[in-house]
C-alpha cells in the first residue's frame, strides 16, 4: 500500500500529502518525498530526465537534449538522445564542441573528413563508441535495423539545434557563389534545399566496402570508433566496470567514460573525482545516489532508465542498485583520463591509527580494509 500511495511520513514525523500531487513521480523519487535522515542543508538539483525534455520529431527520426538550461548545475557536459529509422540520416554537420557517442541499440554508418582531407568511414553497433573532434565534419546514417544513440558534448550550454549544417550553409550562400566555387550551373543547383534538412529519410546504405571513398591523402590516423562493450571488464564483487579514455581510445582527447554495471544489492563505492565534474546517463535498472557537498550538506536522488545525473567536481558520492535487475549507467568526464578517489582505498593506504582516531573505530577494522580499489561492491 505504501508503494501505491507514497506518504511524506517517517515514523511519527510528517503529515498527509497535498491533494494535488503527482503520485507516479513520487513513486519514482521516494528519497525526495522521504529523504534519508542523513540528508541535510541545500544541495543543487543533480537530476533531470530525458523523458521531461522537448522532443524534436522529423521525417526519419527524432532527438531530444538535456543541457544546462534543464539542469543548471551541468556546466561542463550536455547530452542528446537520437533515434533514426532504417536509412535515415543525421545530416552532415560540424560543431564548435567535440562529440562523444554511445550506441544504445541498432547500428549506423558514420563518416568524417579532417582538415587534411583524410577520411573515416565505419559501421558501429550497440555498445560501440565514436568520437569526433570539434570542427570535424561528419554524418550518421542508420543501417537496416535503425539506430538509437546517446551523444555527449564537452559544453553544458551546447544545443544540438545550433550545429553547422551543410544544407543550411548552402541555403544561406548566394547561388552565384556556389556556382563559382564548385563550377556548377544554375540547372545543376535547381533542387538545392532552401532550409536545413537536419534529419531526413534515405535508403539503407550498401555494404561498407562499396561505400568507401579513397582519399588521396589517406585515412584518418586515429580511429574515431571504439568497441566499448567488447572491452574485457574489470570485475568486482558487486558488478563490472569498463573504462574508455585516451589511454585505450586515443582519439577521445577531451572525454573519458566508464560503463558501470551494478548487480542487485550492489553499490558503486564511496568515491569522488579529483579533476572534473561527472555527467551520468542511466541505461537500465533503478538506483539511488547519495551526494555529499561538504559543510554538512548532503542529498539523495533516485534514478531510472533515461535519467541524467550530475556530480560537481570533488563531491563525495555513491550509487546503489535499488532494484532486482542490474543497474547499468555511464559516467562521463570532460577530461582525457578517467580518475576517481576510492574512499576505501584512501583509508587503507593511510596510517591506520589516523583513520581509527578520526572516525572513532577500532584500528583492527581499518586493518582489514582492502588496499586496492573496489569500484563496485
Amino acid at each position: 500500500m505504501a508503494n501505491s500511495d507514497p506518504q511524506p511520513r517517517r515514523g511519527d514525523q510528517g503529515a498527509p500529502p497535498f491533494a494535488g500531487r503527482n503520485v507516479e513521480l513520487e513513486r519514482q523519487n521516494p528519497d525526495l518525498l522521504v529523504p534519508p535522515t542523513t540528508d541535510s542543508r541545500l544541495v543543487p538539483n543533480l537530476k533531470f530526465s530525458f523523458s521531461q525534455a522537448h522532443t524534436r520529431v522529423e521525417k526519419g527520426g527524432w532527438t531530444r537534449e538535456v543541457t544546462n538550461r534543464d539542469l543548471p548545475i551541468a556546466s561542463q557536459l550536455s547530452g542528446v538522445q537520437f533515434g533514426l529509422e532504417p536509412g535515415a540520416y543525421r545530416e552532415i554537420h560540424w560543431h564548435q564542441q567535440s562529440e562523444w557517442a554511445y550506441v544504445l541499440s541498432g547500428s549506423c554508418r558514420i563518416s568524417a573528413v579532417d582538415q587534411e582531407g583524410r577520411n573515416f568511414i565505419e559501421d558501429v553497433k550497440e555498445g560501440d563508441l565514436w568520437f569526433f573532434p570539434q570542427g570535424i565534419p561528419h554524418n550518421i546514417q542508420a543501417l537496416a535495423d535503425g539506430c538509437q544513440f546517446l551523444l555527449v558534448f564537452d559544453d553544458g550550454a551546447f544545443s544540438e539545434n545550433n550545429t553547422f549544417l551543410l544544407s543550411d550553409f548552402f541555403a544561406h550562400t548566394p547561388r552565384h557563389v556556389l556556382a563559382k566555387n564548385f563550377g556548377w550551373t544554375t540547372e545543376q543547383m535547381e533542387n538545392l534545399p532552401e532550409r536545413e534538412k537536419y534529419i531526413f529519410q534515405g535508403d539503407v546504405p550498401p555494404p561498407l566496402q562499396q561505400d568507401r571513398v579513397v582519399s588521396p591523402t589517406g585515412d584518418i590516423p586515429r580511429s574515431f570508433k571504439h568497441r566499448m562493450l567488447a572491452q574485457t571488464p574489470q570485475r568486482f564483487r558487486g558488478g563490472t566496470v569498463r573504462v574508455t579514455d585516451s589511454t585505450n581510445f586515443a582519439a577521445s582527447v577531451t572525454t573519458a567514460a566508464a560503463l558501470v554495471e551494478v548487480e542487485p544489492g550492489g553499490m558503486r563505492e564511496l568515491h569522488w573525482h579529483p579533476t572534473t565534474d561527472e555527467w551520468q546517463y542511466y541505461i537500465s535498472g533503478t538506483g539511488r545516489m547519495g551526494v555529499f557537498a561538504s559543510q554538512a550538506a548532503a542529498r539523495t536522488f533516485d534514478f531510472q532508465a533515461g535519467d541524467v545525473g550530475y556530480v560537481p567536481f570533488a563531491y563525495g558520492h555513491y550509487i546503489e542498485n535499488t532494484g532486482d535487475e542490474p543497474l547499468v549507467f555511464l559516467e562521463m568526464f570532460r577530461h582525457p583520463r578517467f580518475e576517481d578517489i576510492s574512499v576505501m582505498q584512501w583509508m587503507a593506504n593511510t596510517p591506520h591509527e589516523v583513520i581509527a582516531d578520526t572516525i572513532n573505530v577500532q584500528k583492527s577494522i581499518v586493518d582489514a580494509l582492502p588496499a586496492t580499489k573496489q569500484t563496485v561492491i
